[in-house]
């Protein structure tokens, strides 16, 4: 017998992150990462949502820095992540702007 959907264990932990995603504690988290999961999660594979669920464990002003500054972390494992995050709430388009005066 195969596994339902809400059995699946990817699945499982895709709802998982998208609650700890949208329920960090801070307003400013909840909505960055909240948004970012509840669009991103459902065709992570099993890798990707590892390296999420990692991020998640992390403190809520240590990623607020990352997503500030994400030279701060451009070396680190969540370096891409941050990227992507930034990237989908448009931050980057800031950083482009004020590299091109």
């Amino acid at each position: 017998m195969g596994e339902t959907a809400e059995h699946d264990p990817l699945e499982v932990r895709r709802r998982r992150a998208l609650f700890r995603a949208m329920h960090r504690g801070t307003k400013e988290m909840d909505w960055m990462l909240g948004r970012y999961a509840a669009d991103k999660l459902a065709g992570m594979d099993d890798a990707a949502l590892t390296t999420f669920e990692q991020l998640l464990a992390i403190s809520d002003p240590d990623i607020n820095a990352w997503l500030i500054k994400p030279e701060l972390v451009e070396t680190r494992a969540f370096g891409p992540l941050v990227g992507e995050i930034r990237a989908f709430h448009g931050l980057d388009k800031s950083a482009d702007d004020s590299a091109a005066t």
